[in-house]
């Protein structure tokens, strides 16, 4: 079929449903469906480029969280804070992107984050994969000690 990827799955996609007003409604592959607000004034759903940027929190998330299990340590906590700069001029792309990944649990090993992170940061992620060229990814971490 010409304009096909090998690997690809054609049967499933993500839709993209104009519904008025600067609203979209996307249908993932999964069947998932959520509004986008392209009304940047407005914020009353979330717009394109936050879900991207939730998007790859949640790629490199999952990366960390499934490394650290495997390494058996006692996550009782773990978020990632997403911090970006983009051009000033169109198309606006991301300049700059700020992980932070903040592990909370008691006895993690700090040599455990760094490898989880870097794992994801430069082989498991494709999200980050995909912006590296073109944007510079800054990882940070920080251990909280449950009390």
């Amino acid at each position: 079929m010409a304009g096909t990827t090998a690997g690809t799955n054609t049967d499933k996609f993500t839709t993209i449903q104009f519904a008025g007003d600067d609203f979209f409604i996307a249908t993932t592959p999964s069947g998932h469906s959520l509004t986008v607000d392209v009304k940047g004034d407005r914020r009353t759903a979330p717009g394109p480029l936050e879900l991207f940027l939730v998007g790859l929190g949640s790629c490199t998330a999952a990366d960390v969280i499934a490394i650290l299990h495997k390494k058996r340590e006692k996550v009782s906590g773990y978020r990632v804070e997403i911090r970006s700069e983009r051009l000033t001029e169109h198309p606006r792309a991301f300049r700059r992107i700020e992980l932070k990944h903040i592990v909370r649990g008691n006895h993690i090993s700090t040599e455990s984050v760094q490898q989880a992170i870097a794992l994801s940061t430069e082989k498991y992620c494709g999200a980050i994969a995909t912006v590296r060229a073109t944007a510079e990814v800054v990882t940070t971490f920080e251990i909280q000690a449950d009390h």
